[in-house]
């Protein structure tokens, strides 16, 4: 029979040279003359973005297996790796080596991008909700994320797994960070900050406000120890706030200064 337009795609202005089909078919992508090159919703039958950079024809496009990011050769004699993911990251962090790059997304996975070759390396999976914070551990290969659904999941960078994964907590994990010695993270939450071990995932140390005082929880072994900050008595300083802290033996420790996002 006479073959029928099933759909028609519509957005450049100058003659398209080279289009190619997401491997899930949700995604159509064309070059055109003048150098220019259209994403579009195949299901939608809409031009999501235009991505500009190139000087002349598109000459060839591909998608990669993953689906996230198209490679695109021009008649400028450049090759260009483009992410034309929908949803949008949220976290970036380089590797120690500055070989990696990390990224926490909307699409509830973690990437590591491998920056020599400009791919990605591996997706993460397991959180259900959107990522919000990615951090690499100083020393070793181990990489930790931290999300909307409330839990933080630690990644090992060799065998590209999960390790553990922290018990949910109350609301969403704003920020983590490594001890430098990466002994031990730390995770942000609202109004508390809590500190995590990861072989085996465990809660080694709580930190949170109660009548506008910080109060404190650790343990080492078999020593438990808790403190109290009356947050009256800190002065703010830079973008830190230092304090005097009560042991809970009553004698005063420094014990370290904590920003002020944290407080």
């Amino acid at each position: 029979g006479v073959p029928n337009c099933v759909v028609s795609l519509t957005g450049h202005t100058t003659p398209t040279e080279s289009l190619q089909i997401s491997a899930n078919e949700e995604l159509i992508i064309a070059g055109s003359q003048s150098g220019s090159i259209g994403v579009w919703d195949l299901e939608a039958a809409k031009i999501l973005r235009t991505l500009l950079g190139h000087k002349a024809n598109i000459c060839s496009l591909d998608f990669h297996p993953c689906g996230s990011s198209v490679a695109s050769g021009s008649l400028d004699t450049a090759i260009k790796l483009w992410d034309v993911r929908r949803k949008g990251l949220r976290c970036l962090r380089f590797s120690p080596d500055g070989k990696w790059l990390a990224s926490a997304d909307d699409d509830h996975t973690v990437k590591l991008w491998d920056l020599i070759a400009g791919t990605v390396m591996f997706q993460f999976t397991g959180h259900s909700g959107p990522g919000n914070v990615v951090e690499f551990r100083p020393s070793e290969y181990l990489l930790a994320s931290g999300s909307s659904d409330r839990t933080i999941r630690f990644w090992d960078l060799e065998k590209f797994h999960v390790v553990s994964c922290a018990e949910e907590e109350a609301a969403p994990v704003r920020c983590v960070l490594f001890n430098p010695h990466g002994c031990c993270l730390y995770g942000g939450f609202q109004d508390l900050l809590h500190v995590y071990g990861w072989e085996p995932e465990r809660k080694v140390a709580d930190l949170s406000i109660c009548n506008n005082q910080l109060i404190g929880v650790s343990f080492a072994q078999s020593t438990v120890s808790s403190f109290a900050v009356d947050l009256g008595r800190v002065t703010k300083s830079g973008s830190s706030w230092a304090a005097q802290e009560q042991g809970a033996s009553g004698s005063a420790h420094p014990h370290g200064v904590f920003p002020s996002s944290h407080l």
